[in-house]
């Protein structure tokens, strides 16, 4: 019995080896074009971690290594408001017949981040709408920078740029402050790469959002508040959630370096959400670059304003002004500006300007917005049956233009 066991034993050992063997032999011949060299298995496929851990990992290290230098931004603005005539009191004799102007005092708030600091003094970067407002609202009285540390230290502007909505704070005295945020180059974002934004949202200190990047190149009105406001090109385009008082705040990537500093979103009126935008590092390298070179300056939007507002000439419009042609009706006329000064008036309509036919409105805002301020205009319009030759001296188009007088539906003051 024992010697038939063993030999049944020996022939499945054998079969075993002849098995193997035979698998072995199949193998080199049916899977070496998928194997690696020498027929070694292939290495896997699946994305490399990134360096130091895991996305989640990266992300909180940047946080932490950025949120230090992020402070918030509390303004104290200074104006004057106008108190509408009470209806009632008018029917009985009472009260004023003219708005009553009451002075009053506002507060606001944005985000920041140091830029540069040598000795007790640093510069801090923020959005340029948030140190100063409209005109028409008032004058800011009071700039308090708060660090994350707690410390509240008083600021004052050092240089603006209305136009590219940049402006430099700086604090004097303070020893403590941070160090600045490493810039990188926005030109090697890529599409689909994480956005970190942080800053104050409704003063709601060292709040962070994450996104990615979802755009480059983007053009977008920021408002006022009260219909006026300006558009900027060129802005990133993000999915990290930005809200009032993020303004001003850094967009940093995954390493901890600025991409972009916080400036808006898109309207939720019109449904958008999701839809924030900033201003690309390295408009802010160039730009804030030449502000801290300049102390003192306040650079405006170089764009070229006549103040009339323009429409395109439809068949309706050529009926209304007996007009048979093209051309860009003026449909109103901003007291006081160029455009008034040089006496063009609502019905007018501008046939050519500086020797070129213009015929949709678009066309004429371009040439007037690419005018440099101070240069002259020259345009052939028609009046009521009667071509005149008008020459306007192209002004600075205002950061709060639809402020000063809000023009019709759809249009816009250039």
């Amino acid at each position: 019995m024992n010697s038939r066991l063993l030999g049944t034993a020996i022939v499945g050992l054998a079969g075993a080896i002849v098995g193997s063997f035979s698998m072995m032999l199949y193998a080199s011949t049916h899977f070496a074009g998928v194997a690696g060299p020498n027929n070694q298995p292939p290495p896997l496929s699946a994305a490399p971690l990134a360096s130091g851990g895991s996305d989640q990992d990266r992300i909180i290290s940047a946080v932490r290594r950025v949120e230090p230098s992020v402070v918030a931004l509390n303004v104290t603005v200074n104006g004057q408001q106008v108190v509408p005539v009470d209806p009632f009191s008018q029917f009985f004799g009472g009260g004023q017949n003219a708005p009553q102007i009451q002075r009053f005092r506002a507060q606001a708030s944005g985000s920041g981040f140091v830029y540069s600091r040598s000795g007790s003094s640093g510069l801090i970067v923020t959005n340029a709408h948030v140190v100063n407002p409209p005109r028409n609202v008032g004058t800011v009285s009071k700039i308090e920078v708060l660090f994350p540390n707690g410390d509240r230290v008083p600021g004052h502007v050092y240089s603006t740029n209305v136009g590219a909505d940049l402006a430099l704070v700086k604090v004097d005295g303070y020893n403590k402050v941070p160090p600045p945020v490493e810039i990188a180059d926005s030109n090697k974002l890529q599409q689909g790469q994480w956005a970190i934004a942080i800053g104050e949202p409704f003063e709601l200190q060292k709040t962070v959002t994450l996104g990615i990047v979802s755009g480059f190149n983007r053009t977008e009105p920021i408002g006022n508040g009260e219909g006026g406001g300006m558009e900027f090109k060129g802005l990133l385009q993000t999915s990290a959630p930005i809200n009032p008082g993020n303004s001003g705040g850094p967009l940093i990537d995954i390493e901890g370096r600025l991409i972009g500093v916080n400036q808006s979103v898109a309207s939720p009126q019109a449904g958008a959400q999701g839809i924030g935008f900033a201003i690309p590092s390295n408009t802010v390298r160039t730009q804030v670059g030449l502000l801290q070179r300049n102390p003192g300056m306040h650079q405006g939007t170089n764009v070229g304003f006549i103040g009339a507002g323009l429409v395109t000439v439809t068949p309706d419009i050529a009926n209304q002004l007996s007009y048979h042609g093209k051309g860009v009706a003026v449909q109103q006329v901003v007291s006081g500006s160029a455009a008034d000064q040089a006496g063009l008036q609502p019905g007018d309509v501008i046939q050519r300007a500086d020797g070129r036919d213009v015929t949709t409105s678009d066309q004429l805002r371009q040439i007037i917005q690419g005018k440099r301020p101070g240069t002259t205009l020259n345009l052939d319009v028609w009046t009521a049956g009667v071509k005149r030759l008008v020459s306007i001296k192209v002004e600075e188009r205002p950061a709060d233009v639809g402020a000063m007088q809000q023009p019709p539906q759809g249009q816009e003051q250039p």
